[in-house]
């Protein structure tokens, strides 16, 4: 039961909710739905998830909205998308059917979890997929494990929608070309988790990852993708087979095109960056992170104001914000009412 939570002071961190749900793949077959309280769960511990990376997670949210009803963005679109990182991962995922009934049971289940309308926070939710089968020698699991969480969350930075600097992190690589990187695998974070953790360290909340083969081109900020704004007012997110398809980037890009922007989905050179008179971090846990400033080897560019998103940005964060929680039509589609 949610109790005493003080819901517009929540961070985005791992709350203990009432219930979560579970369903497992075995015999050609995923067996039924199943509700779990306890949060420890035991497994084998030659589970291919632990030795050979057979694992997958996805992220989004469900929200009060004005007129009392719950609504779920987007959860066919994340369904889609791990199946996209199962293939990828020779995995076994759930089908469209079975991951919407899933995440429709949890919210529906913790429902008292779902932060109320006018706090700005969210019930975030997060499904995974895990291979389970014992093997020591590489091979891909044949059972899974099926397994979809939540938890309500306020912002993602502490700041919530503020700039932030960010930084091009060059030391490390992210992802490579024709690997993991266009899908959900978790690997992928840890892959730059020592990365993220040394800007922070020198005061960059985020950093900006460029593509492996060339070094020169942007692909994606650590936890988010990347998009900017020309004095032309074109909308303007990297095309490359190394970063993340974000299911808000493409909600925002259809944002954009409802606004009158032009959309280019492209190569974009880091010397580009000085074209851009707004910059900012797309994802389900932030949303929209308004960038002020990139440091690139001796140079730092910025945009707009430090202490202020730029009027576009600002825009599509207030109209994306608007449709979850029910303010704006839901002119796309997107909703999915519990």
């Amino acid at each position: 039961m949610a109790q005493n939570v003080d819901w517009k002071n929540l961070g985005f961190k791992y709350m203990q909710t009432d219930s979560f749900v579970r369903a497992d793949y075995s015999n050609g077959i995923w067996g039924k739905l199943n509700i779990y309280k306890d949060p420890v769960m035991p497994f084998h511990i030659a589970a291919t998830a632990f030795h050979y990376g057979q694992a997958a997670f996805e992220g989004l949210k469900a929200f009060s909205r004005k007129d009392g009803t719950i609504g779920i963005f987007r959860p066919l679109d994340n369904a889609r998308r791990m199946i996209n990182t199962a293939q990828r991962l020779v995995m076994q995922a759930p089908n469209e059917e079975l991951f919407l009934e899933a995440v429709k049971t949890v919210v529906s289940n913790n429902r008292e979890w779902v932060p109320p309308y006018g706090t700005g926070a969210s019930l975030y939710i997060r499904p995974f997929l895990i291979g389970t089968s014992p093997h020591v020698g590489i091979s891909p699991s044949e059972e899974y494990a099926f397994i979809v969480l939540c938890m309500p969350v306020g912002p993602y930075y502490k700041n919530g929608f503020y700039p932030v600097k960010a930084m091009v992190q060059e030391k490390y690589d992210r992802a490579a070309p024709q690997g993991v990187g266009n899908v959900k695998a978790a690997g992928n974070y840890a892959a730059g988790m020592l990365g993220d953790i040394e800007g922070k360290n020198e005061g960059y909340p985020i950093c900006l990852y460029l593509d492996s083969a060339q070094h020169h081109y942007i692909d994606e900020f650590g936890t988010s993708n990347f998009f900017g704004i020309t004095k032309d007012n074109v909308y303007v997110t990297p095309q490359s087979s190394s970063i993340l398809p974000s299911i808000t980037n493409k909600s925002i890009q259809d944002i954009a095109r409802d606004f009158g922007l032009k959309v280019e989905n492209r190569l974009i050179s880091v010397d580009e960056l000085e074209n851009f008179v707004e910059v900012g971090a797309c994802g389900t846990a932030a949303v929209i992170t308004p960038v002020y400033s990139i440091k690139y080897r001796d140079r730092t560019f910025t945009f707009g104001n430090e202490h202020e998103a730029g009027a576009t940005v600002k825009r599509f964060f207030k109209e994306i914000q608007s449709i979850q929680y029910g303010e704006t039509e839901d002119r796309h589609g997107w909703i999915v009412n519990l």
